[in-house]
Parts: C-alpha cells; structure tokens; sequence
C-alpha cells in the first residue's frame, strides 16, 4: 500500500470523491452531510492524500485547518472503497494525517462523522478520539457525532 498527496481535479480522484457521496447520501438526509468538495479539498489550508493498492486508490482521507475556535485541524473524506474496508486502510490513512499534522505543530484534531457508521466511530475511538459538543460552524445533528483528540508533540 502507498500513501499519496491527491489532486482533487484527477478523474481518478473524482471518481473516488464520486463513490464517497454517493455512500454518505445513502445513509444521510442533505442536511446532515458535511462533505467537502473538490474545490474546498484545492485550498491551501487542505491536505487531501490516497492509499493506493496494487496502483489502484482504494482509500482517501483529508485534513482541514482551521482557526474559528483557536488552531485545530478538522478530520474529513476518510473513506475506503468497499471491497477494501477491513484491512486496516482508514487506521493508516488517519495515522498519515495525524502524523502530517503534528510535524506542523497541531496537536488538536476534530472531527464530525455519522451515527450510522458503528466501524467509523469504533475506529475513532480506538485511536483515542472522544465526543463531545458541535464546534466551528456544525449544529447540533441528531445524525452527527462530534469527536476530538488531543495528542501530544514530541520532539
């Protein structure tokens, strides 16, 4: 498996970001999806990466700076193509992302995800996320669950 840095504008890409909405608004109403588009995944507080097997990207998952309740990174787009879930992609691509994040000096790590994804939520937690209160601009959802972790920087 190879992680990359992923052009949200590559067809390939595109077609991953396709298979992602089109699982989420499976299990979501409109308003409780919070997904970012690709342009939102080109700006220059983003880092949108890919696990790739067998050359084929199976995987994504994206990070998003913020500054609207202090200095944070938001978790989005971590999402495994199906016939490739269970083997531990998401648990890589989140520790990618956490990794990248903590070399820049961010420690507090955010995220909203989905009363209908038990797999989802067990893996947050497992890499030490715990819940809590809507923050940025998210409302109270009765199809969201607001999950936060704060690791420490080592040098």
């Amino acid at each position: 498996m190879e992680i990359e840095t992923l052009d949200p504008e590559d067809p390939e890409v595109q077609t991953l970001i396709a298979l992602s909405d089109k699982y989420y608004v499976k299990l979501y109403p409109a308003e409780s999806n919070h997904l970012e588009s690709s342009d939102d995944l080109k700006k220059s507080n983003v880092l949108f990466i890919g696990a790739r097997i067998d050359d084929r990207l199976v995987a994504s998952g994206a990070v998003k700076i913020m500054r609207d309740d202090g200095i944070y990174a938001e978790i989005k787009r971590v999402f495994v193509i199906d016939q490739f879930r269970g083997r531990g992609l998401s648990h890589q691509i989140m520790h990618a992302l956490e990794n990248d994040l903590l070399r820049r000096g961010i420690n507090l790590f955010r995220l909203e995800t989905g009363t209908k994804q038990p797999e989802a939520l067990g893996l947050y937690r497992k890499l030490g996320y715990i819940e809590r209160a809507p923050f940025g601009t998210y409302e109270i959802d009765p199809f969201s669950v607001f999950m936060e972790k704060q690791a420490c920087i080592t040098k």
